[in-house]
């Protein structure tokens, strides 16, 4: 985490879990997580004693993704994998309405699972959408591009799951996506925010493009708890 008093984006699993979406948490002691149904965001912990309430938490065997803003230290879980991230915040981002586009409900889920799986803008279960608005182009009926919010930090939202199919890529839809998501948080009087994949440039340039500036560069690293840990019942 940043040093001093960090504030939401500098922890916005934690205040994201603490606030607007403690409905979607799971706790144990000071540890906190989303179900792993909705993203397998783990809250950043910060202390050896938090830790071993993650490896309870997590359990045995499974594994978690801590945005990490500082160095890290996983207390004797295991480093499955790292990516170098960038996080994004959109002060002077306003955004414009889009009636074009479709606003997704639970019915459209597989449809959006098999989008997100032909493009991989990063994880999407089976109860993500209970993060927030999800925003879709549809054409002959197929789902061809989308977007939505997901950690909600105090006074922020963040934009992800934009994605488009590749058939269609070129015709800006991916813009018309962030900025009518981006128009859906301003009218709630917050800030939009982004993370992105540090190597994924073309995406970076479109959200500096629209306003987004960078503001930190966590590293999103996916731990596995293991198997030897005893389970806490």
């Amino acid at each position: 985490m940043a040093p001093g008093h960090p504030g939401p984006l500098d922890e916005p699993v934690r205040s994201s879990l603490l606030g607007a979406h403690a409905h979607l948490a799971q706790a144990l002691g000071d540890a906190r997580r989303y179900d792993p149904d909705v993203t397998p965001f783990l809250a950043e912990p910060r202390s050896a004693a938090e830790w071993d309430d993650v490896a309870a938490l997590v359990g045995p065997g499974n594994t978690t993704v801590v945005p990490a803003f500082g160095l890290l230290d996983p207390a004797g879980l295991e480093v499955a994998r790292t990516m170098a991230g960038v996080q994004l915040v959109g002060d002077e981002v306003t955004g414009h309405d889009d009636p074009d586009l479709v606003r997704l409900g639970p019915d459209d889920v597989p449809a959006m699972r098999e989008l997100v799986a032909r493009t991989r803008p990063g994880p999407f279960g089976p109860r993500t959408i209970a993060t927030g608005t999800y925003l879709g182009v549809v054409e002959d009926g197929e789902l061809v591009a989308m977007a939505g919010e997901r950690l909600h930090p105090p006074g922020y939202t963040e934009i992800s799951a934009v994605c488009t199919d590749a058939a269609h890529r070129g015709r800006g839809l991916a813009t018309r996506l962030v900025l009518a998501v981006a128009a859906g948080i301003r009218a709630r009087g917050e800030i939009p925010f982004l993370h992105a994949s540090a190597s994924n440039i073309g995406a970076i340039r479109l959200y500096e493009a629209l306003g987004f500036r960078l503001r930190a560069r966590p590293d999103f690293t996916a731990l596995t708890v293991p198997s030897d840990v005893p389970a806490r019942t």
